[in-house]
């Protein structure tokens, strides 16, 4: 089911920059929804024409390095896993235009993040782990609340599907300035805000965020 969110006031100025309406008469919403077969088309549109970051159509943690095309190929994974029912994430939605993604699925589903010797799994046999792997949102919606309301709805969905726990592979930043493409799997004081558990990874060090499910 769509889950709506308010969102923060600045992102009412940046639309009503855009559209010449009265902030007033904006509504303070977004609605997150589970991307499933018949929503293919928006999450096509929202990604195209460059797959959302460089081609990568969010098949950077779904395949093995040598299967990872750039282009045609990773689109076809997406395609693939949406068209079967994967649900592998979830749209924003600001009225009938799409604002934001978020990708959320069991963690077998990300064929590369099993395998990696940077994030990978301590037990990869522990069950009913839910990973939150990438966000995008275009420029023009970043700093709005949308990123905000995507994680929100993603452990949501993610709970209501019988995730035990939800795990993220978060940035570090410091409290320095990170490029956008640099952030895609979400920051170490976004998550930690929103109750996640920080450790570092057995082998690399690396952050790890988790969160009880349901």
């Amino acid at each position: 089911q769509p889950r709506d969110f308010i969102v923060c006031p600045a992102y009412l100025q940046v639309v009503a920059r855009r559209t010449g309406c009265s902030v007033h008469t904006l509504v303070m919403a977004v609605s997150v929804v589970p991307v499933t077969a018949d929503r293919w088309p928006d999450l096509r549109a929202f990604f195209e024409p460059n797959g959302a970051y460089s081609n990568c159509w969010c098949a950077w943690y779904r395949v093995r390095a040598k299967d990872y095309d750039n282009g045609p190929g990773n689109r076809r994974v997406l395609r693939r896993l949406t068209l079967e029912g994967a649900v592998p994430g979830l749209l924003a939605y600001d009225a009938k235009d799409a604002v934001g993604w978020v990708s959320i699925a069991p963690r077998e589903q990300f064929e590369r993040l099993t395998r990696s010797r940077v994030i990978g799994p301590l037990d990869p046999d522990e069950p009913d782990v839910w990973s939150l792997v990438c966000f995008w949102i275009p420029a023009g919606h970043r700093h709005t609340g949308v990123g905000t309301a995507l994680l929100d709805g993603a452990v949501d969905y993610a709970r209501s599907q019988g995730a035990a726990t939800i795990e993220a592979y978060p940035v570090d930043t410091a409290g320095e300035r990170r490029p956008g493409a640099a952030l895609f799997t979400g920051t170490v004081a976004t998550l930690r805000r929103a109750g996640f558990t920080i450790t570092a990874h057995h082998a690399s060090g690396r952050p790890i965020a988790r969160l009880r499910g349901s």
